[in-house]
């Protein structure tokens, strides 16, 4: 590892932080690809790396593991070899799965349909773009592990199965390869996660803030995240009066769930099939 990274070996650091990233990213997915292949222990084990929390092992190791080892290996020549790894990996494994499965290459493809409508440039240089966000996403995940469950213990908030939001099951649509995949598989990850912790935040809001925004606008934006901003949030003229109300009236005190005003197990009513008050209790 270099103590000191110069203009004049930086770039052999860059090249050589590239070529570690690479190998190990096509390692890591070559990987996963044999899981299942491996009988019945290893289909169960690659079932269980779609869905959280082992999905977070290989999400890290793919996405943030090299920006954490580049530095490590190579100061900031590392960090941008880091970089270049993760894209020299992407586009190679990008041509190897396509050229794998190249019975669907003919048929319909979703790059080539967008390529069409806005330009192949444009297309894949905004595709790109997006893979910026991987860090933000991923840092939301680790806020979802650490700062989560001592809120849920503290105030009583639902506790919620990861597992049912982070997840990856795109990799099992037929003809579905190549560029598509990939970029797929991170929209799988990235909206799981974005949906769990609009879940979370829904908790939060209600709790501690049930008032109507004075914007209705923003109202009526934010109300297909926060459905009780139009089911249970105070309006302005209703004042704290209304406000210490609302909080009186929707949350039971010790000993209950203190979920969002529209959480399922709110829902539950005498009368209804056991099945459906068996899933309620489970939300809780």
């Amino acid at each position: 590892m270099p103590e000191f990274i110069t203009p004049a070996n930086a770039l052999e650091a860059i090249w050589m932080t590239a070529a570690i990233v690479a190998v190990a990213m096509l390692l890591g997915a070559g990987f996963l690809h044999l899981l299942p292949r491996l009988g019945g222990a290893g289909r169960a084990a690659s079932e269980a790396f779609c869905r959280a929390p082992l999905l977070d092992l290989p999400i890290t190791y793919f996405t943030v593991g090299p920006l954490f080892f580049g530095p490590f290996y190579a100061g900031w020549a590392g960090f941008v070899g880091a970089i270049a790894g993760q894209v020299v990996s992407v586009m190679v494994w990008t041509v190897l799965h396509e050229l794998g499965n190249r019975k669907h290459l003919k048929g319909p493809r979703i790059v080539h349909v967008l390529n069409r409508k806005v330009g192949r440039f444009r297309n894949h240089t905004a595709v790109w773009i997006t893979a910026g966000a991987v860090p933000m996403f991923w840092l939301v995940r680790v806020a979802q592990y650490i700062l989560w469950p001592p809120i849920r213990v503290l105030v009583r908030f639902p506790r919620y199965n990861s597992g049912d939001w982070v997840n990856c099951s795109r990799q099992k649509f037929e003809g579905l390869v190549g560029h598509d995949l990939i970029w797929c598989l991170y929209c799988d990850w990235m909206t799981g996660i974005w949906s769990l912790g609009s879940e979370m935040l829904r908790n939060v809001e209600s709790f501690w803030c049930p008032i109507r925004f004075l914007s209705e606008k923003k109202c009526a934006n934010c109300s297909v995240d926060f459905p009780d901003v139009n089911a249970g949030w105070v309006t302005q003229a209703e004042g704290m009066t209304g406000v210490t109300g609302r909080l009186e009236e929707k949350y039971p005190g010790p000993g209950g769930v203190n979920s969002w005003f529209g959480f399922p197990a709110r829902v539950t009513v005498e009368g209804q099939s056991p099945k459906l008050k068996a899933q309620s209790e489970k939300l809780k």
